[in-house]
């Protein structure tokens, strides 16, 4: 067998690609969960803003009518 420079035969080979392999697994998981967060928070954001939105409107109408 002819192995190209760096890589090394046998199990070492195997386990620098489980090693490797690993990695990207946790990086993928941790990039998804980042972006869950993310979305999350944006969210919620939309959803305060939203809710203050009415609670002014309210605030709004409630004034008009007081002032008749």
């Amino acid at each position: 067998m002819v192995f190209a420079p760096g890589e090394k035969p046998g199990p070492e080979q195997d386990e620098v690609k489980l090693q490797n392999a690993s990695k990207q697994i946790v990086q993928t998981a941790i990039l998804r969960a980042v972006q869950q967060v993310s979305q999350e928070s944006q969210r919620k954001e939309k959803r305060t803003n939203s809710s203050t939105s009415l609670q002014l409107e309210r605030g709004k109408l409630t004034k008009k009518h007081e002032k008749k």
